[in-house]
């Protein structure tokens, strides 16, 4: 369980770099202090996915996680951008991406399955 929580929590840090990264207002950076907002955001979905027990297929799992994790951070993107819905809908999806990616390499890379 413990190998599986640091791998999942490690993918979601660097997931939610990644997020940063790709997450713009125009041609501009956010501003930090929503960039640590992203990076947080991503990396407690990774620990939760870690942790958690759902007795679902591990695709569905990620999926699931994903898109509930997605939501609060999903509502408050759409503060910072003028397109707000394609703000929220993009966060959601990519967060159901995310989640997907990291329960796929938690489970075939590193064979961290979910504890039975």
């Amino acid at each position: 369980m413990l190998k599986r929580t640091i791998i999942t929590t490690i993918l979601g840090a660097i997931f939610g770099v990644v997020c940063w990264l790709l997450a713009r207002c125009g041609n501009e950076l956010l501003p930090w202090f929503i960039a640590v907002s992203i990076i947080l955001s991503r990396t407690v979905m990774g620990f939760a996915i870690g942790i958690s027990r759902w007795k679902i297929a591990w695709w569905l799992h990620g999926i699931l996680m994903g898109a509930i994790f997605s939501l609060p951070m999903a509502f408050g993107a759409m503060a910072s951008c003028e397109k707000v819905q394609f703000v929220f809908w993009g966060t959601i999806i990519i967060g159901i991406v995310y989640g997907f990616l990291i329960e796929l390499i938690t489970t075939f890379v590193f064979k961290a399955k979910i504890a039975e």
